[in-house]
């Protein structure tokens, strides 16, 4: 646990001692992957302590027992200056748990004849942005290499042209670039755009059949009314609406622009577990090792991750594989897990850049669970 920081990007300052748990047996109960059980009510109390004592402004979490919402529950503010309570309506910017919500809208185009997983995406639509030493290799990437993070783009390119890092589909570089050229295919293929549309699009295909009523790539009313203020490293609130220089709330970022909170985030995670919603084929796909990390990969060595998949990312547990993401987007950071095996999930949203530090302490009451 004592690498969290190094997915995330930021210090982590505290390691953490056990904390009692305590227990009414009158209590709803949840169940961690190692066997043992902890009440609603200790938990409630724990999540309690945690923000409290480090900090940490607001905080939406679910957990997932026997492919059910075992628990949800809000603690913290909405605005640290205000003082305004986060509700179970508040809503909070998911960052990269937009890439695995979104490998699954690609999947279902897949199912539906839209897209072929292996068929070069150039042949679909050519990127305008790739530099001339790199334009034919360029020529390989397919869907599963972009959802696998093996295209060789980099993470973001800001305006410059792609010059690839490697041959596609022999090394990985996690990639939110690659992502929006695949996004960019769909919306061609569907005429929809990269906009509003493409979002009405992804509700259709992905949010309303799981009942994820609230949960959009781009800004609507109802993230107006009830979309959290993210902190910055002072705490300090800086913006609950699109900002000049971000995200201008009417693109379709198929990386990082989700907005969600924990009970609906987690329909997508039981959807996952259940396996509904897509062929067996391609929850095969997705959850498969797609990519297989070399001994000297820093998410291996600092983090333990075996390897990727088509969305997720892969850790090897004793009681079953971990499938994860993170999602950073500094004053609002996300996590979530699942392990199939003990159909067991977790997903945290925050409104702050201390996602690591929770995780560090809720594993000392859930046990490991990252």
């Amino acid at each position: 646990m004592r690498h969290i920081k190094n997915f995330f990007g930021i210090p982590l300052l505290f390691f953490f001692s056990l904390m009692p748990i305590g227990a009414l047996s009158q209590d709803k109960t949840v169940e961690i992957p190692e066997g043992k059980t902890i009440t609603h009510t200790a938990l409630d109390r724990g999540i309690e302590n945690i923000i409290k004592e480090k900090d940490i402004p607001g905080i939406s979490i679910a957990i997932i027992n026997k492919n059910e919402l075992a628990y949800h529950n809000v603690f913290g503010v909405a605005n640290s200056e205000t003082k305004e309570s986060v509700t179970k309506q508040s809503i909070f910017e998911g960052a990269s748990l937009s890439k695995p919500i979104f490998a699954y809208f690609v999947m279902k185009m897949v199912d539906s004849g839209v897209l072929d997983l292996d068929r070069p995406l150039h042949e679909y639509l050519p990127h305008p942005g790739i530099a001339p030493e790199s334009q034919e290799d360029y020529k390989l990437i397919t869907a599963r290499m972009v959802l696998a993070h093996q295209t060789g783009f980099p993470n973001h390119a800001n305006g410059k042209p792609i010059q690839l890092a490697f041959t596609p589909g022999t090394d990985f570089m996690y990639s939110g670039e690659a992502y929006q050229y695949l996004a960019a295919v769909i919306g061609m293929l569907k005429g929809v755009g990269m906009g509003k549309d493409m979002n009405d699009l992804f509700q259709k295909e992905v949010t309303e059949p799981l009942q994820m009523e609230h949960t959009s790539f781009v800004w609507d009313d109802y993230l107006h009314n009830h979309k959290v203020y993210g902190h910055d490293k002072g705490l300090n609130p800086t913006a609950n609406k699109p900002v000049a220089g971000r995200w201008s709330g009417k693109t379709f970022n198929a990386f990082s622009s989700v907005h969600s909170e924990a009970s609906e985030y987690a329909k997508f995670i039981i959807a996952m577990l259940k396996r509904e919603g897509l062929s067996s084929a391609s929850f095969d796909a997705m959850l498969k090792e797609e990519t297989h990390f070399s001994e000297d990969n820093p998410l291996k060595k600092e983090i333990g991750q075996t390897g990727w998949g088509l969305g997720f990312a892969q850790k090897i547990r004793p009681n079953g594989t971990m499938h994860m993401h993170t999602g950073n987007n500094h004053d609002f950071q996300a996590y979530t897990m699942f392990i199939p095996e003990k159909e067991y999930g977790l997903v945290v949203f925050t409104n702050c850049g201390k996602m690591p530090i929770f995780l560090e302490e809720i594993s000392n009451i859930l046990g490991e669970q990252f």
